[in-house]
C-alpha cells in the first residue's frame, strides 16, 4: 500500500484507511460486539492499516470505545480521526463552548491524551465561510496539544469551495465516489493549501460494489432510497460494469478515488476481517487511464446535470 502524509501530523498513513461507522452499530449494519470489534480494529492494525476515521455518533460512542480499547497499548502506531458536532448521547451541538468538552469526552472514549485530528462533522455554511469562532478555538486547542490537526467533513462543491476560500483547516473529509465527482474541479486547490483529503463513501453505501441492481430490498440507513433512486443507481452500475468489463466493482471504485493525487486517504466502511483483506488485496490495483477517463465521462453524461443524493 501506498502512504501519504497525513495534515500537520507529520505522521504517515496508508492510503486505505478504515471507515469505523460500522463498529458496534446495530442500529444501521446489523450485530456486532465489543469483542468483536476489537478483535477487527487490532486485525486491521496487524495488517498495516493506520488511519481511523470515527464519531461520538456512531453507535452512541460505542466505534469510539472500539477503537480506545484496541488502541489503547498500541496508540503510536495509529492515527484516529473523530467529529464534533453530533454526540454520543444524539445531541447535535455545534457550539464553540462545547468543543473542548467534546474532545474531552471523545478523550474518553478513545483512551487517549491526545487525539490526532478533530473535524467538524457537517457544519452549516457560515461556519465554513469562517463567520463563527470555531476554528479560532480549535487551533488554540491545537496550540495546547490536545489535538495535531482539525478541519470538517462536507459532501459538496459548493461547501469545499467555501472551505478554500474562508478556512485555514489541516483537513477536509469529503464525499468523492464515481457518482459523485464534483468536488475533483478543487482538489488541487485544496492541495496547494496543505489540506490532506479523506475519501469518504467511496464505494455509495454499498453500490460501487457492484452487488446491488433495481430488485435489491435494503434495510437500516440504506432504505432511505426511494424506487426512483434505486432503478436509476442500477441503471448507472450496469454502466460501470460495461465500462469496467467487471461484476465486483469495488477495487475499481477504490482505484478511481486513490487515481487523484490528491486524496490523501479513501475511508470505505469495514465490518468484516473479510472485508478488510479484499480491500488490502485490492489496494494495490492501479486503474487503467482509459477506464478512469470513461468513468469521468460517464459522470458528466449521466450525473452531473443531474446530481444524485447520497
Amino acid at each position: 500500500m501506498k502512504h501519504a502524509n497525513y495534515a500537520s501530523t507529520n505522521k504517515l498513513i496508508n492510503r486505505l484507511g478504515f471507515g469505523a461507522w460500522q463498529l458496534g452499530n446495530t442500529d444501521f449494519w446489523g450485530h456486532m460486539s465489543m469483542e468483536d470489534g476489537v478483535e477487527l480494529v487490532n486485525y486491521a492494525i496487524q495488517k498495516g492499516i493506520h488511519f481511523f476515521d470515527t464519531a461520538p455518533g456512531y453507535a452512541a460512542g460505542m466505534s469510539e470505545r472500539i477503537i480506545g480499547m484496541a488502541t489503547a497499548n498500541q496508540r503510536d502506531k495509529v492515527v484516529i480521526n473523530t467529529k464534533l458536532g453530533h454526540t454520543a448521547d444524539g445531541e447535535t451541538d455545534f457550539s464553540v463552548f462545547s468543543l473542548k468538552e467534546q474532545i474531552y469526552d471523545s478523550m474518553e472514549r478513545l483512551q487517549t491524551d491526545y487525539i490526532d485530528s478533530v473535524i467538524l462533522h457537517n457544519p452549516s455554511m457560515d461556519i465554513l465561510e469562517g463567520k463563527t469562532l470555531h476554528f479560532q478555538e480549535l487551533k488554540k486547542l491545537k496550540e495546547e496539544g490536545m489535538i495535531r490537526a482539525y478541519g470538517v467533513s462536507i459532501d459538496t462543491y459548493e461547501e469545499l469551495k467555501a472551505v478554500i476560500d474562508n478556512l485555514q483547516i489541516d483537513v477536509v473529509e469529503i464525499l468523492f465516489n464515481i457518482f459523485f465527482q464534483e468536488p475533483a474541479r478543487l482538489f488541487k486547490k485544496a492541495k496547494d493549501k496543505g489540506i490532506s483529503l479523506i475519501a469518504k463513501v467511496p464505494l455509495d453505501s454499498g453500490w460501487l460494489t457492484g452487488k446491488y441492481d433495481e430488485f435489491s430490498e435494503f434495510e437500516g440507513i440504506r432504505s432511505r432510497w426511494d424506487d426512483e433512486t434505486i432503478s436509476r443507481r442500477a441503471s448507472l452500475v450496469r454502466e460501470v460494469k460495461n465500462i469496467t468489463g467487471a461484476n465486483d466493482l469495488t477495487k475499481y471504485a477504490i482505484a478511481f478515488v486513490l487515481s487523484f493525487p490528491e486524496i490523501t486517504a479513501v475511508i470505505p466502511g469495514i465490518k468484516t476481517k473479510e472485508q478488510l483483506d479484499d480491500h488490502l488485496v485490492n489496494s494495490t490495483f492501479v486503474l487503467d487511464n482509459t477506464i478512469k477517463k470513461e468513468l469521468v465521462d460517464l459522470y458528466k453524461r449521466r450525473i452531473q446535470k443531474d446530481p444524485l443524493y447520497w
